[in-house]
């Protein structure tokens, strides 16, 4: 088909041009439809497994507390992608340990304190204020000798008194176990 001049456009092989438009569409369509999920045989691992925090006991010995309890000091390291300001930590008593003179309130949850940065530890004046508040619940029942317990970070907005599900709901680290011995202690009520 000859071209020809119209004195301001020019005509020719429009034809042409929209079938190559129409197959390099249909092209670019089937190539994306090409692009869309595919199967991995290997599963993905996520970056940060587990809680938000990991918690650990100091390996070195702690100063005994004259209060008669000692708790590790506590380090934790966190998910940089999940960084809290404040936490609260929690201690629980293992029930069976108390024996005969069995809690009635099983566990103990701290004020909160601040948390800053990727990796710490607790401070040891609020790490002072939970052994103190350990020792004045197990003497409350007479609990005396070795016992167990586990602590656990929490969200600073739990309550004082939370049930296991509010504990679970805020939970920022795994419950880390560990055997402590109560040197004071008197017959209980």
């Amino acid at each position: 088909m000859p071209e020809w001049y119209d004195g301001a456009l020019f005509y020719g092989d429009e034809e042409d041009d929209l079938k190559k438009g129409i197959i390099l569409t249909i092209a670019g369509f089937t190539f994306l439809a090409g692009c869309g999920h595919q199967e991995q045989n290997a599963p993905i691992t996520p970056k940060w497994p587990g809680a938000a925090y990991h918690i650990a006991f100091d390996t070195q010995a702690s100063k005994p507390n004259p209060s008669g309890v000692t708790i590790p000091a506590i380090k934790f390291t966190a998910n940089p992608e999940a960084l809290e300001r404040r936490a609260c930590l929690v201690v629980r008593i293992d029930d069976a340990g108390a024996a005969k003179n069995k809690p009635l309130m099983n566990q103990l949850v701290m004020g909160p304190v601040d948390i800053n940065g990727a990796a710490g530890a607790l401070p040891a004046d609020y790490m002072d204020e939970a052994d103190k508040g350990l020792a004045s619940l197990l003497e409350s029942y007479g609990i005396k000798g070795k016992i167990k317990i586990s602590v656990m970070l929490v969200r600073s907005s739990i309550s004082a008194q939370p049930g296991d599900d509010e504990i679970n709901e805020k939970r920022l680290s795994d419950w880390l176990p560990t055997d402590l011995v109560v040197t004071k202690g008197h017959t209980g009520r």
